[in-house]
């Protein structure tokens, strides 16, 4: 039966030491206990008042426990007031801001980086690294691509927090939301592509249409997150079909590699094709210069030998012969000689004539018109007479060969 029951008859004491009664008065009052009585009845439980008189008959000697009890009372309030007010000092680092929420309300201004002070058990002070990058990784499996075929990709975003009461306040979970986008993100561009584009060439189009739609998830949740970058770290087909796709890889490779190889070929031999083209171009400019020179110059001389041969026609005449008669005879090593009275010719082999007498007297091959006299004047004796005339003069075959005519 509790203490306070009726019925009771003071048998069970009550836990405020009063045998039953309530506010230390007599009777059965049910009023509240008095808070001092309690406190000190407490305390002498604990042996913290050393005894104290009970019941004594002068109340002179319950006034020190009074006195104590309220002493201690008022150390214990400012001791804890002394430490509530140390943990209310907190550092904000320089990379980091803090948002301060008084009873749930977002202050005005973020905490810049210094020593601060909040009350504690009132403010609650919430730390954001602004300055990190911070990056995740998300390994997606067994993804179907707009050709239905199924691919294994890797992407790594990297990300900062810009707005710390938004990452705070707006979103519960920023970094779960920013998870679940980024699988939503990534499973709607790579259910776009083809797996070809994904697997070569379109890895950046896609992490650059996933960077896309991540930070337009962000911006609509409020998150308070700048997605910095994103790129498709790897990406794989199945297991089961992996060997077939790295031989069509290696195929494309290998085509890619021919082009390179044609391309440099093409960027070598077609410089060097321009470069004889030129050559000859400039060879046919040149040949065409020399030939108008040349012809100009024949030109001119030919003017000049009109006007001499209107002056002297006889004498040009005869000079023009000379000179053809030269040019003829210097290039030829034989010599047809007309005889005067017949149709016989005399044929005078001066090559074979000169070969031997070479080799028999060791004399050199006549160079002046004075050696072809004496030369003349040595196959003398061995012309035959011909005609009335008699034997051919030497002296003109001489002539014949240095170009000399006489009358």
């Amino acid at each position: 039966m509790a203490w306070n029951e009726p019925g009771n008859n003071g048998n069970d004491p009550d836990p405020w030491g009063n045998g039953g009664r309530r506010g230390g008065g007599g009777g059965n009052n049910q009023g509240p206990p008095d808070i001092d009585e309690v406190l000190r009845n407490l305390l002498s439980r604990f042996g913290i008042l050393g005894g104290g008189a009970k019941g004594g008959s002068g109340g002179g000697k319950q006034a020190p426990g009074k006195s104590m009890s309220g002493g201690l009372l008022a150390g214990f309030i400012v001791v804890a007031l002394v430490v509530w007010g140390f943990l209310g000092f907190y550092m904000v680092d320089e990379a980091e801001r803090a948002v301060v929420l008084r009873f749930g309300r977002v202050l005005d201004n973020t905490v810049t980086p210094g020593l601060h002070w909040n009350p504690p058990l009132i403010d609650e002070v919430n730390k954001v690294n602004v300055s990190e990058l911070n990056s995740k990784e998300y390994q997606n499996r067994s993804m179907l691509t707009t050709d239905e075929n199924i691919i294994d990709i890797v992407v790594t975003v990297q990300y900062r927090i810009v707005d710390p009461v938004k990452y705070v306040i707006a979103v519960q979970d920023p970094e779960r939301s920013l998870d679940n986008a980024a699988e939503s993100a990534i499973r709607h561009v790579v259910g776009g592509n083809f797996m070809d584009q994904i697997l070569t060439e379109g890895r950046p189009i896609v992490a650059a249409d996933v960077h896309e739609r991540l930070q337009n998830y962000m911006n609509l949740y409020n998150t308070g997150i700048f997605v910095s970058q994103v790129n498709v770290a790897a990406v794989n087909p199945p297991e089961a079909v992996r060997p077939a796709f790295e031989d069509v890889i290696e195929a494309r490779e290998d085509e890619q590699r021919s082009q390179n190889q044609a391309q440099q070929y093409a960027n070598r031999v077609i410089p060097e094709a321009r470069g004889e083209a030129q050559r000859q171009i400039e060879q046919a400019n040149a040949y065409k210069e020399d030939v108008i020179a040349r012809a100009e110059g024949d030109a001119s001389r030919f003017d000049q030998l009109l006007l001499e041969y209107q002056k002297a026609p006889q004498v040009t005449r005869q000079r023009m012969y000379i000179d053809s008669i030269q040019d003829v005879m210097t290039a030829s090593s034989k010599i047809m000689i007309d005889v005067e009275g017949g149709n016989n010719m005399l044929y005078v082999p001066l090559d074979k004539i000169l070969e031997q007498n070479t080799s028999i007297t060791g004399a050199a091959r006549p160079r002046s018109a004075t050696e072809w006299r004496d030369f003349a004047d040595e196959l003398a004796p061995y012309l035959p007479n011909v005609s009335s005339g008699g034997a051919v003069d030497a002296s003109r075959l001489s002539d014949a060969r240095s170009g000399v005519t006489r009358p």
